[in-house]
């Protein structure tokens, strides 16, 4: 049985997609690093007297694809809460940055001085030619207990 020319393509495309697909680093492991790039999320978060949340730590990244731009996220996790807070654009450029978070407890006022989780992520947004990311992918990601520090 021969295989014609577009068959040909047709099975060459599907390898290729396949290959993308279990290769894509959208969902990297707690502490993984894609291409080189590394965030860390330091063992104390405290609440300052407003009311607000600081989480903080260093990273360093490469440059993103031309399409695109890297950000921090910052989520901080207390029994049955989750906060999740933006720390910005990343600069990205080899080098390591410090970086911080931080967010109003206003509708998390549960969030107390204690143990919880704190997680870090660099995530890559690569848009389309519209107002709408085309992808996230988090390219780096810290995770692990921090002790929370009320100055309130």
């Amino acid at each position: 049985m021969a295989t014609t020319g577009p068959r040909m393509a047709l099975a060459a495309l599907a390898a290729l997609g396949a290959t993308a697909v279990f290769t894509a680093p959208a969902n990297a492991a707690p502490g993984s690093t894609i291409h080189g790039n590394d965030i860390y999320v330091s063992s104390e978060a405290h609440i300052a007297p407003d009311g607000t949340i600081h989480l903080f730590g260093e990273y360093h990244c490469s440059e993103p694809s031309p399409s695109g731009t890297v950000q921090i996220k910052a989520t901080i996790e207390q029994e049955d809460v989750r906060l999740s807070i933006g720390g910005g654009d990343a600069q990205c450029d080899g080098e390591v940055h410090d970086w911080s978070a931080h967010g109003t407890l206003r509708l998390t006022p549960t969030v107390h001085a204690g143990e919880a989780l704190a997680k870090a992520e660099l995530q890559e947004i690569r848009f389309g030619g519209g107002l709408l990311p085309r992808s996230i992918d988090t390219v780096a990601q810290d995770a692990h207990p921090v002790r929370v520090i009320d100055h309130r």
